[in-house]
């Protein structure tokens, strides 16, 4: 039963109240950032308020601890504090090949690694990323990709679709988690649900958020409704009395059903199960 990530939430490691907030809030995972969200000279401060928030329980929630880039000041001393930490996972920033993963790999032997997905160069080299031994998962960073790109907000993403999909492909075709990234009007609920539908199509496993309020809509648009896992059950049930009857196909709701369709049937069950388990 894999573990959920409908709701990931970035909080800044340098305040320590919303880290302690964030251990009785609805998401799925947090990720506890040094980078962006923590200003250069408040970065050691910063690291030490993270190491004691993490004493706390935050429950079945996943820990990521997104890191300064080797390449800044902070990176090295980062990674180095990250790998004494009781965290899922560490995340690294603007991740252009597997050589990035590597030198964080050399700090942190035994935390799992999350790669930040933001430049030209990682989309073009997602596929390589993707299958680094280390990794179990991938972060959209649309932000700083159309900043890069130099492209203009579009309801429908248009411009981010490239990217996106070679991510997506990337992860898929490795088996690691990946994220969708952030929707920045925090206020604007019917645009964050129109663009949470659009990355759970497409086949993203969550998405990041920057505001708590995103919670709730993101939770939903990322879970199985309770049409899809009636419709589920029916499949395998069907499926499987079909097959004990020496047939190879049955049909559901004027459908066929098929050996893919009970495997993605049995992947919704599943879900559903992770899901009511974060609950407990």
């Amino acid at each position: 039963m894999a573990r959920p990530y409908r709701s990931v939430l970035y909080i800044p490691a340098a305040n320590s109240r919303a880290m302690e907030k964030a251990r009785g809030l609805a998401a799925d995972a947090i990720i506890f950032d040094l980078e962006d969200a923590v200003a250069p000279d408040q970065k050691e401060a910063a690291r030490e308020a993270l190491a004691e928030a993490l004493a706390q329980d935050y429950g079945q929630r996943a820990r990521i601890l997104r890191i300064n880039a080797l390449s800044t000041p902070w990176g090295e001393a980062d990674a180095r504090a990250c790998a004494t930490l009781p965290a899922d996972a560490v995340l690294i920033p603007k991740v252009d090949s597997p050589a990035d993963l590597d030198r964080v790999a050399a700090l942190v032997p035994d935390t799992p690694l999350w790669a930040m997905m933001e430049t030209p160069l990682g989309m073009l080299n997602a596929a390589a990323i993707a299958a680094h031994p280390r990794l179990q998962g991938m972060v959209m960073g649309t932000n700083d990709l159309a900043k890069e790109l130099g492209s203009r907000f579009r309801p429908d993403r248009l411009p981010m679709m490239a990217g996106l999909g070679l991510c997506l492909l990337a992860a898929k075709a490795h088996g690691v988690v990946i994220v969708d990234g952030v929707f920045n009007a925090f206020k604007d609920e019917d645009g964050l649900r129109a663009e949470c539908e659009q990355g759970r199509d497409m086949g993203f496993d969550g998405k990041t958020l920057i505001h708590p309020a995103q919670l709730e809509i993101a939770n939903a648009a990322f879970a199985p409704t309770e049409a899809e896992i009636d419709l589920a059950r029916r499949q395998i049930e069907a499926f499987e009395e079909a097959t004990a009857q020496g047939r190879g196909v049955a049909v559901v709701d004027g459908r066929i059903v098929e050996n893919l369709h009970v495997d993605t049937a049995r992947r919704t069950l599943d879900r559903a199960d992770a899901i009511a388990a974060m609950a407990q």
